[in-house]
Formats: structure tokens, sequence, C-alpha cells
């Protein structure tokens, strides 16, 4: 089974395996566990979950299909694949959702560019590892490659995939991230998780788009994440109302879980917090240039929807949320923006408020 324990520092007398573990929990990883570079077993429903266009604009996903079916492509004589997770977690115990008019950031946002800490600490690791095994190779991945995370991590045992189609940890809640190390040295594979939903699917109704379409089904082209990020145009109108004052990310399916009330505030030492992000100033951001954006957030995940998308999420939120104070900035934008994008969802915005107002 994966391991969920504190570091030790004497390794010598651990099966190999078991020093693995050992060493990534001297890194810095809160989850870890082992598996093998077989094929993954479950990537036909990922296959028919991209024919039914439910990836909507991430046309990557169909380029990178096939190798994201078997591991053993990402790097040559793979035999074994250490599993990490990162807890990222706020605070302790369940999470609420926020009241709809606050404005929100995804958790994992409020925090600098996680993939840089997870890269880093995975990089520890293979040096750790090559001082007592001088043989070993290997390749980190996060979010740097093709690779079924989830089904891998399932597979080695650090939590199981939920119905909202996230990893659930009996530890951690769904409150972590995730990383791999493949190797080419072979380790003994650990068990997969099995599923602890039950009956349960209070996610399903939690999502405000209602993306979950079937249990561990999701339709990305509803979900406020993709719309929010991924989505590089114009959001649609039927949705914009539904998004409330989500202007990064969408935490409802997850925050609403049982298993967090295991969860535990995640080590500071490890993630660097950005608490400027834990209540944004929508009206102010509003007027970010574009270097402004990418000085703010030059070391956080929101750069990857660049000042176009961002502002384009902010003025979704003020008409969704904001009152006549709004206003004067949005017009300031209708009479000064290039970007048509933007332009077009200012007037939206513009339109929701006064409407709003007349018939207040």
């Amino acid at each position: 089974m994966s391991l969920e324990m504190p570091p030790i520092s004497n390794h010598s007398a651990l099966a190999p395996e078991a020093t693995v573990k050992r060493l990534a929990f001297d890194a810095g990883f809160d989850l870890c566990g082992i598996t093998s570079p077989k094929p993954i077993v479950t990537h036909e429903r990922y296959k028919a979950w991209l024919e039914n266009g439910y990836a909507g604009q991430m046309d990557y996903l169909h380029r990178h299909e096939p190798l994201k079916a078997d591991p053993a492509l990402l790097m040559d004589d793979t035999k074994s694949i250490v599993c990490v997770g990162i807890n990222y977690s706020v605070e302790n115990g369940r999470s609420s959702i926020p009241n709809g008019d606050e404005p929100q950031i995804a958790r994992y946002a409020r925090w600098d560019d996680y993939h840089a800490s997870v890269w880093r600490q995975l990089n520890a690791l293979l040096e750790s590892i090559r001082e007592i095994f001088p043989d070993a190779k290997g390749r980190v991945f996060c979010d740097s490659a093709p690779v079924s995370e989830r089904a891998l991590a399932t597979r080695a045992g650090i939590g199981w995939i939920g119905k909202h189609t996230n990893l659930i940890s009996k530890t951690y809640g769904c409150w972590f991230f995730l990383g791999e190390l493949f190797l080419n040295i072979e380790l003994a594979p650990d068990s997969p998780h099995p599923s602890h939903c039950g009956s349960c699917s209070k996610c399903i109704p939690a999502c405000p788009t209602g993306a979950i379409v079937a249990p561990y089904e999701l339709d990305a082209r509803r979900c406020i994440s993709y719309l929010t990020i991924e989505l590089k145009g114009s959001i649609p109108e039927e949705l914009r109302p539904l998004m409330g004052a989500r202007i990064y990310g969408c935490d409802d399916c997850l925050a609403v879980c049982p298993w967090n009330k295991f969860a535990k505030k995640a080590n500071e030492a490890i993630l660097i917090s950005r608490q400027d992000l834990d209540a944004p100033q929508l009206v102010e951001l509003l007027s970010l240039t574009d270097d402004q954006f990418r000085a703010l957030f030059r070391n956080s995940p929101i750069l990857r929807t660049k000042r176009r998308g961002f502002l384009r999420n902010i003025c979704v939120a003020l008409g969704n949320t904001a009152g006549p104070e709004a206003l004067p900035m949005l017009y300031n934008v209708i009479g000064k923006e290039t970007d048509s994008i933007i332009l077009e969802h200012a007037q939206w915005a513009v339109m929701k408020i006064e409407t709003k107002d007349h018939l207040s």
C-alpha cells in the first residue's frame, strides 16, 4: 500500500520500494505510491470522452491521446512509476462553498505556481535515489507531458477518482497536487486504491453549471475551470450568469466532499501562499495593463489565462455581482480597450448591471 507517514533519515535497512517512499517524504511530499508502467486499462473510457466532444477546445488532448494510453512510451526502459502528492489545503477540516457574490480564485491558484515546487522536489527525490541506486535513471513529470496521472495515482494507492472526476485521498481530501517520477529500476507496485464514495453524490449538484453530467463524467465545456482558463474566446452567454464571481477556476465540487474533514492546512515552507488573492478586488484588477498583469502574476498559475482571459472573467463576475459602482471602470474599459473579447464581456457586464439597477 502507499505510504502516508513522516520522514526518517536511516534508509539502509529498508526494501527498495520502502526506501524510495521514505526518500519521497524526506523530499517534502505528503503522499507517495508506486505502480508499474503497464497500459491504462480505463483508456477506452477516456477515448469515448474525447469522442463525445467533452474536451471542448482542448485540441491537445486529442493529439496526445495515444501517449496517455501507454505510460511506457514516455521514457525508455521505464520499470516503475513513483506517484507523489503535495497537500495544498488552505485550511484544516471541512471546506465551505463561499458566498456566490464573493470574488473567488480556485484554491490551487492562491499559491505560487505549484509546478515549480513539484518539479524541484521530484528532481531532489531523483538525486537522492541515485545516491542509493547509482544506476537509477528517471524522468519527472508535473503537467509537463501527457501522463494519465489520476489513473496512475489510483493504481499506486494514493487515492481514488471521485464522482467529480478528481482524485480523493483519505488523508487529505481533495486538496493535493500530483507529480510522477518514472524510473528504470524495478520496484514492487502498490495495490490500487478502492473507491470510498459509496452512495454519496454531493459533488454532482454542487456544480454551478451542471458540468458533471453523470457520476464520473465531466463535460468540460460547461466546467467553470475550463471556461475561465482553457477557453480562449467568448464565454457562452447562457453560462455567464451561472459563474457568479468565479474569476479563475472553481472549487465547488471539491469543497463539498465529506472526505475534506481530514484535510490539513498545507505546509507553507513547501508552497508559497498568495494571500493577496484570497479576496481579490475586481474593479481594481480590471485596470491591469498587460505589463502589470504579467508582473502581478509572474509566479502564478493565473498567467495561463493571459490578461485577455483574466479581464474577460472579471467582466463576467462584475456583471453577475456588482452594482452601479463598477460602471465607471467598465465604461472606461469600453472606451479604451482594443481587445474584442474583453470589450464584448465589458459591454455584457454593463448591460447586466444597468438592467439590475433599472429593475431595483
